[in-house]
């Protein structure tokens, strides 16, 4: 197993940045592939990014190309998810999650563990 910790959010203005971090412990971080969600009130969680095992393969959510940057240190077992030019529309709770399989990167069902969630909020 491998237990997720996320942190970093906070309030910020339009236009602004944010970097969250998501430290695991447990088993081999390197092992899982990492990915980031989001969930703004009264809608479903959705994805923003993911990391493949390697650090090296990307995938994001087109609402976030070119102003997000998802990173890892396998070293330390620690994810970030780099956030510039943030918008309103950007505000929820960010959650890094894991898996070791993760068929399919952007479904949440994909994933096995999830950090408790961190408080991103944009004000225009």
């Amino acid at each position: 197993q491998v237990q997720l910790v996320d942190a970093g959010g906070g309030m910020v203005q339009a236009g602004g940045s944010l970097r969250l971090s998501c430290a695991a412990s447990g088993r081999t971080f390197s092992t899982y592939i990492m990915g980031w969600f989001r969930q703004a009130p009264g809608k479903e969680r959705e994805f923003v990014a993911a990391i493949m095992r390697s650090g090296v393969t990307t995938v994001y959510a087109d609402s976030v190309k070119g102003r997000f940057t998802i990173s890892r240190d396998n070293a330390k077992n620690v994810g970030y998810l780099q956030m510039n030019s943030l918008k309103p529309e950007d505000t929820g709770v960010y959650y890094c999650a894991a898996t070791s399989s993760g068929v399919v990167v952007s479904r949440t069902s994909s994933y096995d563990y999830w950090g408790q969630g961190t408080q991103v909020t944009v004000s225009s």
